[in-house]
C-alpha cells in the first residue's frame, strides 16, 4: 500500500495510459493489460510520435455467437434470477462500472477496451424465443441490462434490445429494464403496451445531477436532464419508473442523494433503488487513477470512506454486503435514502410483475 492505495495503482495504469487527446470522451484514463495475459504491456511515447495530434480512439463493434442468451444467478442480493445482456462492453464509459473486469475474460482490458471494444449478440431474440418456449420453462421477471446498458449507442443501429422486447411482448413475459439512456423512449410503443398488463418496470440510473461531473463519470451516457426527461415520458405513458441512485460515491456524489430523489419524484419516478460504489477487480485501480486525473483532492477521502464501509477493503464481495456496505457510514447512507424516500412518497425496491399472462412464443390464443 502507498498513501492508502494499492502500490501498483498509479505506476501500472499511468504507464499504459494513451495520450489524453486520443481518449477524449472516454471514461477510463488507461488501458491496463488483462489480468489473464502472460505479459504486461506499456505505452511508449517519444517526442516524434507526440508531435502530431493522436487519432481519437474509435469504437469497434464485433458480433459474437452465443449458445444461450438468458443468464441465471442465485445471488440473495439480487431480486431476479435471470437476466439478458445483448451487448458485452459498454460505450457509455462509466468509470465505476462493476462489469469492466468481464472484458479480461476476452483477453481485453477492463479499461479503455471495455468502452471501445463492444460485442453484440445478433441472435439474442432468436435464442430468447427458443429458451422461453422450451418445455418446463417457468416465467419470472427477466432483468434486461444488468451488466451493460441495453440502450448504449450501438443499439441505435443494431436494435437488439428492441428485438428482445418484441419477443417478450409476444410472449407476455415480464421484464425489468435498467438504463441510463433516453433511447429507451424509442421503444415506448412496446413498453406502454406491456405496462398495461403489468409486464414491465423501467429503472433509470442517476448517480449525479451535476452535468460536469456526469461528463467525467459516464461520458457517453445522456446528460442527467435527459434521463429525468426520460423518466417523465415513461411515466406519462403508464410505464412504472424506478430511479437508481447508483452508485453512491463517498465524498463525491453522496451529498446529492436527497436532491436526486426530489428531482426524480418530480419527473415521475415512483420507486427507489440505490447501491454504494463497488470496486471489484481492476475497477479499484481504474477508479483511483480516474480520481488522480479529475479530482485528486478528493481521492483520499473517497477511498477512506469506502474502506470504512467495506470492512477495511476497497471491495467486499460477500452476499448481503456488496451493494450496501456496513458500518456507520453505510448505515447513514441507507438512513438518508429511507428518510428522503419516505418523505417524498416513494416505494422501495422492484414491483411484482405479472407472470400469469405468459404464453410460449408461437402459441395461438384459444378462441374461447
Amino acid at each position: 500500500m502507498r498513501d492508502g492505495f494499492p502500490s501498483r495503482t498509479l505506476p501500472r495504469l499511468g504507464a499504459s495510459a494513451p495520450p489524453q487527446d486520443s481518449r477524449r470522451g472516454r471514461g477510463a484514463t488507461a488501458n491496463p493489460t488483462s489480468r489473464y495475459e502472460p505479459a504486461q504491456r506499456e505505452a511508449f511515447h517519444d517526442e516524434t510520435w507526440m508531435a502530431d495530434a493522436p487519432a481519437p480512439l474509435r469504437t469497434q463493434v464485433t458480433p459474437e455467437r452465443s449458445a444461450r442468451i438468458i443468464a441465471r444467478n442465485s445471488s440473495p442480493d439480487i431480486p431476479f434470477d435471470r437476466s439478458i445482456n445483448p451487448y458485452r462492453g459498454c460505450e457509455h464509459g462509466c468509470i465505476y462500472c462493476y462489469a469492466r473486469p468481464t472484458h479480461a475474460w476476452l483477453g481485453l482490458s477492463p479499461g479503455l477496451d471495455f468502452e471501445s471494444r463492444i460485442f453484440t449478440k445478433p441472435d439474442a431474440a432468436r435464442l430468447l424465443a427458443r429458451e422461453i418456449a422450451a418445455p418446463g420453462y417457468r416465467p419470472e421477471t427477466i432483468a434486461l441490462g444488468t451488466a451493460t446498458d441495453p440502450y448504449q449507442p450501438a443499439e441505435r443501429e443494431h436494435r437488439l434490445t428492441r428485438a428482445v422486447l418484441e419477443v417478450l411482448r409476444e410472449a407476455r413475459h415480464p421484464v425489468s429494464i435498467t438504463t441510463k439512456s433516453d433511447l429507451v423512449l424509442r421503444d415506448l410503443d412496446i413498453l406502454s403496451e406491456m405496462a398495461a398488463e403489468n409486464l414491465v418496470l423501467a429503472a433509470v440510473s442517476l448517480p449525479t445531477l451535476d452535468p460536469d461531473l456526469a461528463r467525467r463519470l459516464d461520458p457517453r451516457a445522456p446528460r442527467p436532464d435527459k434521463r429525468l426527461a426520460a423518466m417523465r415520458a415513461l411515466n406519462a405513458a403508464g410505464v412504472p419508473v424506478m430511479v437508481n441512485v447508483s452508485p453512491i460515491i463517498p465524498g463525491l456524489t453522496d451529498h446529492e442523494i436527497e436532491s436526486i430523489l426530489g428531482r426524480a419524484r418530480e419527473n415521475g419516478a415512483s420507486r427507489i433503488g440505490h447501491a454504494l460504489l463497488r470496486l471489484p477487480g481492476e475497477v479499484a485501480d481504474l477508479m483511483a487513477d480516474w480520481f488522480a486525473e479529475h479530482y485528486p483532492e478528493r481521492r483520499t477521502r473517497t477511498f477512506a470512506l469506502l474502506r470504512e464501509a467495506r470492512g477495511g477493503r476497497e471491495n467486499d464481495p460477500r452476499f448481503g454486503h456488496r451493494f450496501r456496505g456496513e458500518g456507520a457510514y453505510a448505515a447513514m447512507i441507507g438512513q438518508r435514502v429511507r428518510l428522503a424516500g419516505t418523505r417524498l412518497g416513494f416505494a422501495f425496491g422492484r414491483i411484482a410483475l405479472n407472470c400469469d399472462a405468459f404464453r410460449k412464443p408461437g402459441t395461438q390464443l384459444a378462441l374461447f
